[in-house]
């Protein structure tokens, strides 16, 4: 049989199976693959039915079928699955074709795997795919890195599929070399689960210290998205508040306090102390989701601890308006640490990322896609060097609006014994970004008293180093300086 598909997908879970119909809307020939082959036929009967998608029960009829240079995309769980389905295709393959990772993988291994996959003399792509099903199905963000040979041979299918903004640009382009695809991905789903959190605070304080009702939050979160909190979780979160169970009352009330998370959050976290850069909101919103997950501690905890009771007096709609312009400045903190992480990884790993281009991809299709990322587009294509979101004009100039509020809010929540992790780390990084000096001398001559790692002088340049004998009986040997 003539070959005449354009790209494999293997796994037809529900991400795999939307992006082949997507990618069939869009008039590309599909192979769909699945290691339980029977799921192949099911979804031909069924989803696919009608369509130009074909299948294969195996990956010698799969690979038979695609054209040159052959194009296969993986679907499947990150982890020793990738790896796998690699060496199971490397035989079938020849040099110039190109394997495609798709999932949630780790940087680090799609980094390993490129090198493999090149040593072999085939090409490879780790590509960040957000959105979700409806994003698979309708234009995901598609955030590609890897072999950079393969970029032109993918690029036709994968800016056709993603979503697209205002004036028709594709939320897709070409990331970077090896593991910069999965960077990026990776920082989205942390600044994701800091959006989330911060959400979450804001909706705790309406609850619990406003007194308000599912409606009347929902009625909150639909105002708030025609503004600048804009965004596809401001939307969902909108929907959800007012959304009823089979007896009528509010379903979110009756679901369990306790959140999950897939491991993005925590590897963004990782990748931030390894570098010395701190991303300290989205920290807090991985640790918010690991205390969550104590129910049975916190259940026996309230039995023995109180606290003042939570209900906020004044006026109400004054709060809330200190409560969104709190989230909002935070928003920013979150996205300045973000972008702060993407510099620190394109420094550590050579990348040439293009940051005003990664918001572009982010502004639809994602899960983060909001129009505050308009904004960091304008601020990076103004200054492609700026080292901060925060001396970008703009943001400078909105932080400084919702300073007031954010303050009231997070002292007003500390006072009513309202947890609002995310809101305070946020206010205590931007103090600390704004404090020309912080009490690390302190910190330091008490590692050179107990460790003897010396410290640097105001009074001399950077870069010379000094140790004291603090006790009178030390000596005058250093263990080793300190890397800032």
């Amino acid at each position: 049989m003539e070959p005449k598909a354009d790209i494999a997908v293997i796994g037809l879970a529900v991400m795999g199976q939307n992006l082949i119909l997507n990618m069939n809307d869009h008039g590309f020939t599909v192979v769909a693959y699945n290691r339980t082959v029977s799921k192949v036929d099911e979804f031909l009967a069924n989803e696919a039915k009608g369509t130009r998608v074909l299948g294969a029960h195996s990956i010698p009829e799969m690979v038979s079928l695609l054209k040159r240079p052959r194009r296969v995309m993986l679907m499947v769980k990150a982890g020793k699955a990738v790896d796998e389905f690699i060496e199971q295709l490397l035989p079938h393959l020849e040099p110039g074709d190109i394997i495609i990772d798709g999932g949630n993988s780790l940087y680090q291994d799609t980094m390993r795997r490129t090198a493999y996959v090149e040593s072999k003399g085939l090409l490879y792509i780790g590509t960040g795919v957000s959105g979700g099903e409806e994003g698979a199905r309708r234009g995901p963000s598609i955030m590609p890195g890897g072999s950079p040979a393969a970029w032109p041979h993918v690029k036709p299918i994968f800016q056709a599929i993603a979503a697209k903004v205002a004036d028709g640009s594709p939320c897709c382009d070409w990331v970077g070399e090896n593991g910069a695809g999965h960077f990026v991905k990776m920082t989205h789903n942390g600044i994701e689960y800091g959006d989330m959190q911060l959400i979450c605070e804001a909706y705790h304080l309406m609850k619990d210290g406003l007194g308000m009702t599912p409606d009347e939050m929902h009625q909150v979160f639909a105002e708030w998205n025609k503004g600048e909190l804009d965004s596809y979780l401001i939307e969902i979160t909108r929907d959800i508040l007012a959304f009823k169970d089979d007896d009528g009352a509010p379903l979110v009330d009756k679901i369990l306090d306790t959140a999950g998370q897939k491991g993005t959050g925590k590897w963004t976290v990782i990748a931030s102390q390894e570098m010395g850069i701190p991303i300290t909101l989205i920290a807090e919103a991985v640790y918010s989701r690991c205390i969550s997950a104590m129910k049975d501690e916190r259940v026996i905890a309230s039995q023995h601890f109180s606290g003042p009771k939570p209900r906020i007096a004044g006026d109400r709609q004054t709060f809330i308006n200190d409560i969104r312009k709190a989230l909002y400045a935070s928003k920013i903190i979150s996205y300045t640490q973000g972008y702060m992480l993407l510099r620190a990884a394109a420094q550590e790993y050579k990348w040439n990322l293009n940051y005003g281009g990664i918001a572009l991809m982010w502004r639809g299709g994602c899960i983060i896609r909001s129009v505050f990322l308009g904004k960091i587009k304008e601020a990076f294509d103004k200054n492609p060097q700026l080292t901060s979101l925060l001396l970008d004009p703009f943001f400078k100039k909105e932080i400084k609006r919702c300073a007031s509020s954010w303050r009231k809010v997070v002292a007003t929540a500390v006072r009513k014994g309202i947890p609002v992790p995310a809101f305070s780390t946020a206010l205590a990084f931007f103090d600390a970004f704004r404090s020309e000096r912080l009490p690390a001398n302190l910190l330091q001559a008490q590692r050179d008293y107990f460790g003897a790692h010396t410290y640097e002088r105001v009074d001399k340049p950077r870069g010379q180093f000094f140790h004291t004998n603090w006790t009178g009986r030390g000596g005058t040997t250093s263990a080793s300086t300190y890397t800032v």
